[in-house]
């Protein structure tokens, strides 16, 4: 991968408080939850506690989290949301259409043990194993969006490269005999990170669209978390307010628009 010479212009401690503070501004790190110590950043960074400190401080005076002795750094910031419901079936039948109207490439696909996030997003046990997928998702040949996505492996849904290649993911979980009787989704800007950046095509840093999305069956049990990332110049979201709930239609944009 190319270096990204933007991030060397960048103060270290400002690159770390950057990549923390999207964390936060994303839900990835929700209200009162805990945040990495001066000694864990260091560690993490290869950077010395006083650069840890800097960036930690810099989170502080933008009301992103309450550093407190003893008890450590937690996150501070609520997400200003106003919930829009829509209506559950019409959502799935949207997204599967959407899946089928642009193609993706698996870029990678393994078999986890859950970490602290995704056991949050779908509510199973920390080291439950879970498939994971990362595709990139094209329209007109140009690059779209990024999706990783996380299915727990007790689900029994048949996932590998050549099934999410051919089929959008809640397709199969349907097909696995799944009834999909709700879910949750968070849509936000954030900025794209080196990698992010590079598979889009686009400057790092530049703003993509975030659309975080946990579904689940008629019983509350949670069959997938997905985030996915797309460029704003390709993609739209599309409400309509008019009579009974509707949910919201993602579209890919031309290309050559």
């Amino acid at each position: 991968m190319a270096k990204d010479k933007s991030r060397d212009a960048v103060p270290l401690y400002h690159q770390i408080y950057l990549g923390l503070r999207d964390e936060i501004l994303s839900g990835a790190r929700t209200f009162g939850a805990a945040v990495p110590t001066e000694q864990e950043l260091s560690a993490q960074h290869a950077v010395s506690r006083i650069t840890a400190r800097r960036a930690l401080d810099e989170l502080a005076l933008h009301g992103l989290v309450e550093r407190r002795r003893r008890v450590g750094t937690r996150v501070t910031f609520q997400t200003p949301i106003t919930p829009i419901e829509g209506h559950i079936d019409q959502a799935v039948e949207s997204l599967i259409a959407f899946g089928h109207g642009t193609r993706v490439r698996v870029v990678e696909f393994e078999r986890i043990c859950a970490d602290a996030t995704v056991v949050a997003r779908l509510g199973i046990e920390p080291g439950d194993a879970v498939v994971r997928a990362v595709r990139l998702r094209f329209a007109d040949d140009a690059p779209l969006g990024v999706i990783e996505s996380f299915v727990p492996v007790a689900l029994g849904v048949p996932l590998d490269r050549e099934s999410l290649t051919g089929r959008p993911l809640l397709e199969l979980i349907l097909a696995a005999g799944h009834v999909i009787g709700a879910g949750f989704q968070v849509i936000s800007a954030v900025p794209a990170n080196a990698a992010l950046a590079n598979l889009l095509e686009m400057d790092a840093r530049a703003p993509v669209i975030r659309v975080e999305r946990t579904v689940k069956d008629t019983t509350g049990r949670a069959l997938a978390f997905t985030s996915a990332s797309y460029r704003g110049d390709r993609y739209r979201l599309t409400l309509d307010l008019h009579g009974p709930a509707q949910p919201a239609r993602a579209e890919a944009i031309s290309a050559s628009e």
